[in-house]
């Protein structure tokens, strides 16, 4: 297992002082979490064994740094902040992988200026909208009612991994804590539920594009899969079985292996 090291980092203008973890050794790639936080997981261990995996905490989720979200208004400060970050890393134009909020995060990324992502992956993000098929608003859903939609099998332990919560009932508390708070930080740039204006600029894409999506993902309906492939020019999609909306986990070894060929090509 690769080596984790916690890098703490200063971006926009000093006012965010964000932890990226890191390990591996190879070519670089940032992993961008979702809603409810980062977890280093095995997917970026395995990643790891192929990349140097950079994987930052977005505004307001690091502890000690509760107050770096305030200064980050919308949707475009928070793409010019990760333009920051990465000058602040060196990483001129790296492999960008984005989970869900992460995803529509890493779909933004390169309208602006294209040429700063190399490979773009995205796995079940969010982003786009579709008035016949609606994205629940999860912000307001409790674990019981959220877990179902989001893991295949609810009772796996993929499910126990991302929701259950530790014995210690200081430990309990500190964790439903932080899981709120990341969501509320996350929930700044999505509310109202999106689209915020991605399908005008998704065309603007010009990196090599990998999607992943889950069969059974019951939190964004795998019909959006076509949907951010027919809008990016040359993109792929991988549609994964007895996978939810958290296929890198449920169906790990798979998408590492489509992961890692398609950013290595």
């Amino acid at each position: 297992m690769p080596a984790t090291a916690t890098q703490t980092t200063s971006a926009w203008a000093g006012r965010v002082q964000p932890r990226v973890h890191i390990a591996g050794d190879g070519p670089p790639l940032v992993f961008l979490h979702g809603a409810g936080g980062l977890t280093w997981d095995p997917f970026l261990d395995a990643l790891a064994k192929n990349f140097t995996v950079y994987a930052p905490e977005h505004p307001g989720t690091t502890p000690g740094d509760p107050d770096g979200v305030n200064s980050i208004d919308n949707l475009w400060d928070l793409v010019l902040y990760y333009y920051e970050l990465f000058d602040s890393l060196g990483l001129e134009s790296p492999a960008v992988v984005g989970h869900s909020f992460g995803g529509m995060v890493a779909a933004e990324s390169p309208p602006p200026e294209p040429s700063r992502v190399s490979r773009l992956t995205l796995i079940s993000p969010i982003g786009l909208w579709r008035d016949d098929t609606p994205i629940p608003n999860w912000m307001t859903l409790t674990p019981e009612e959220l877990t179902p939609l989001v893991c295949a099998d609810p009772q796996g332990p993929v499910a126990q991994q991302m929701f259950a919560l530790p014995e210690d009932p200081d430990a309990a508390a500190d964790a439903t804590i932080q899981f709120v708070w990341s969501m509320a930080c996350t929930g700044k740039f999505v509310w109202p539920i999106p689209d915020k204006g991605l399908r005008k600029r998704i065309h603007r894409i010009t990196a090599p594009t990998l999607i992943i999506w889950g069969h059974r993902d019951g939190l964004v309906s795998p019909i959006y899969a076509e949907e951010f492939r027919s809008r990016i020019a040359g993109s792929r999609v991988e549609v994964l079985e007895d996978a939810a909306h958290l296929p890198q986990l449920e169906r790990m070894e798979e998408a590492v292996r489509l992961v890692t060929e398609f950013c290595s090509s």
